[in-house]
């Protein structure tokens, strides 16, 4: 199954935001510490609502913990940085969707070592959507070209 990770998010709303997404669409997600924030339940449930129980929330120590663990799925890195655009990309039914901190995106090892990079053009001069818009029109594709190919 196709699923989201977040690396060392830095917004506890948009980890919410983001489990909210991940239940409406049926998608694990797994977040890649450290956070930029402490780790509240109770703060992030706020933004998650009554959706953080449909959601299965696996969390990494690092992103080697995380890479472990994940050996032999593919890692998409969604990104400003990437050349390939995400509708042109061939996405696979177990791919892991990455997706950088709001703040920095990810460092150039985690570039070096995913096995894929796309992005959403843009209009010119734009830095970046928010990292839960992004991440919904790039899953929607996903999910499209996977699960709801034959539907």
């Amino acid at each position: 199954m196709i699923s989201i990770a977040l690396y060392q998010p830095d917004i506890p709303q948009n980890v919410g935001a983001m489990i909210r997404l991940c239940a409406c669409m049926n998608v694990g997600l797994e977040v890649i510490e450290p956070c930029s924030f402490p780790w509240n339940e109770r703060k992030i449930r706020q933004s998650a609502m009554d959706y953080m129980a449909s959601v299965d929330i696996v969390r990494h120590t690092s992103w080697d913990a995380f890479s472990q663990a994940h050996e032999g799925r593919r890692v998409v890195l969604m990104s400003t940085k990437a050349a390939l655009p995400y509708a042109d990309f061939k996405f696979g039914g177990d791919d892991i969707l990455l997706a950088g901190s709001e703040s920095a995106g990810v460092p150039e090892h985690v570039h070096e070592s995913v096995d894929a990079r796309v992005l959403i053009p843009m209009q010119a001069g734009m830095r970046s959507l928010n990292i839960v818009n992004a991440t919904s029109m790039i899953l929607g594709e996903a999910l499209r070209q996977t699960r709801w190919r034959d539907a």
